[in-house]
């Protein structure tokens, strides 16, 4: 496949740059409001087809997208290198889990969003009513670049699966990975713009915000989120937002500790920590710290950072991240933390692994969002303790906990959209179940049926089957009707 340019002579442009060797790997439009204006106007019509053709349809193109996907899973795997960093292995994964959500979301549009009976109670017993789930029609996509194939298309996927169109701007890191998505596509889907691609920087997205799209998807950071609200509040447009989190591990008395120490070395180190469910911070039972320590310094020591084939952990993608991080790490000494394993100098983009504990709960490495290879672990006496800190946070995206006997009950006492149970990332690789946070962590959810239901409006349709015995809504009402009304309340209401 040839990823077409999407420049013009007389647009402006911006290079992306591989952020491990620093070449330039691709340069790309900004789009401005008149060309993101004139999306919109082409998505519109495009929605009117895709909404007609029905859920049958959408399912077997969506199939056919998902095909194609799946025998160039190589080569888009390179594209996500090339310009986010991560290892081709760890990219490949992260496109081989989108497969799963394109065929469930398919398959389960039709019956989760398709019409259904509503129940009707005494006083409305002449009266039948019906609920469907009808797409919003056009849907704008702010992609992030950390994930930039499975996070931005658990949006598409299931508002197209919804039957709307989809304009998608991809971060400025990688725009190259969105070009990709949208003409395979487009090959499947060739006879209208379904899905469209937008280019460029924060400019582009906010004419977008503006355009008058039906909704906005965004994934990003809470910073950024609250300025995509308030640009999209200026036309009432309603957002879905997954934003940052600063996820913690528990690790109970009772817990596998060689299954716990292998996940949270992953949670907090793959994709060079640059996950919004990443494990950040983990919480061990001080019965098994001294064990727990020494599994995770192990692993923890045995990765590095850089940017060749046989480094396990990629470079940073963004380069103010670099300094925030090291300034994160730089804090925690300060305020008495230690290094436990890993730690070392930053060169460029590569920050290696670092595993740190004895740092205070005030520190900035504990209470902000790091979105890097740092993990802070610390003791406690029981798992109330770890609750309690795991509350703590403003960012309440994600948790993970591991225990063989009282995994559930520590998982329903966590504040956060979501819970892995002896694992890490699980809920975002099970297509049925919804993703998403809350407080600092957004709002709204893609995923699962909550996931379609996130990009329609859902309508009541209620008709007169018979003449009502007590004509309630009329002028022409007499006392007689009344007194019957409040005999019936009385007797259905009454006694509760």
């Amino acid at each position: 496949m040839t990823v077409q340019d999407t420049t013009t002579p007389t647009t402006t442009t911006f290079d992306v740059r591989n952020p491990g060797t620093g070449d330039v790997v691709g340069t790309y439009a900004v789009h401005g409001t008149d060309e993101v204006k004139a999306a919109v106007d082409r998505a519109r019509l495009a929605a009117e087809w895709w909404q007609q053709v029905g859920p049958d349809v959408r399912r077997a193109r969506l199939d056919a997208f998902r095909g194609v996907i799946a025998r160039r899973i190589d080569q888009l795997a390179g594209l996500v290198h090339d310009e986010m960093g991560k290892p081709h292995s760890d990219a490949a994964l992260e496109v081989a889990l989108v497969l799963g959500h394109l065929a469930w979301a398919g398959k389960n549009a039709g019956p989760v969003l398709g019409k259904r009976r509503a129940r009707t109670g005494p006083l409305e017993s002449h009266l039948g009513a019906t609920v469907t789930y009808r797409p919003l029609g056009v849907v704008g996509v702010i992609g992030p670049w950390n994930y930039p194939v499975f996070t931005p298309m658990g949006s598409i996927v299931y508002a197209l699966a919804a039957g709307n169109a989809v304009i998608f701007k991809p971060s400025e890191f990688t725009p190259g990975v969105g070009a990709w998505l949208v003409d395979a596509f487009s090959q499947v889907v060739p006879e209208w713009p379904v899905l469209q691609l937008i280019t460029g920087d924060g400019s582009t997205g906010a004419a977008l915000c503006r355009s008058g799209v039906d909704k906005i998807a965004f994934t990003g950071s809470t910073a950024t989120a609250k300025r995509v609200m308030a640009t999209c509040a200026e036309t009432l447009t309603p957002i879905v937002a997954e934003c940052g989190g600063k996820d913690a591990l528990i690790v109970d008395a009772d817990a596998d500790l060689e299954a716990a120490a292998d996940a949270a070395a992953w949670g907090g180190i793959a994709n060079a920590g640059q996950s919004c469910i990443g494990v950040e911070r983990v919480y061990v039972h001080d019965a098994v710290f001294e064990t727990f320590s020494r599994l995770l310094a192990d692993r923890v020591d045995g990765l590095r950072a850089g940017h060749d084939d046989t480094a396990l952990v990629g470079p940073i993608t963004m380069p103010s991240q670099v300094e925030l991080i090291d300034g994160h790490v730089a804090d925690a000494l300060a305020s008495g933390g230690r290094i436990l394993a890993g730690g070392g100098a930053t060169v460029g983009h590569v920050v290696q692994p670092t595993l740190l504990v004895d740092v205070p709960e005030q520190s900035k490495a504990v209470t902000d969002e790091t979105f890097g290879p740092v993990i802070v672990m610390r003791p406690v006496k029981d798992m109330d303790e770890a609750v309690a800190l795991t509350n703590a946070s403003r960012y309440h995206l994600a948790a993970s906990v591991f225990s063989k006997r009282h995994g559930q009950q520590i998982a329903d006492r966590l504040r956060a959209g979501m819970v892995s149970v002896n694992s890490v990332f699980s809920f975002a690789v099970v297509p049925s179940v919804p993703f998403g946070g809350i407080g600092d962590s957004g709002f709204g959810r893609i995923h699962g049926a909550d996931g379609l239901r996130e990009f329609c409006y859902a309508q009541a349709v209620v008709r007169q089957r018979f003449r009502p015995l007590l004509p309630l809504m009329s002028f022409s009402r007499t006392a007689e009707t009344e007194t019957r009304l409040g005999k019936i309340i009385g007797l259905v209401h009454g006694r509760s």
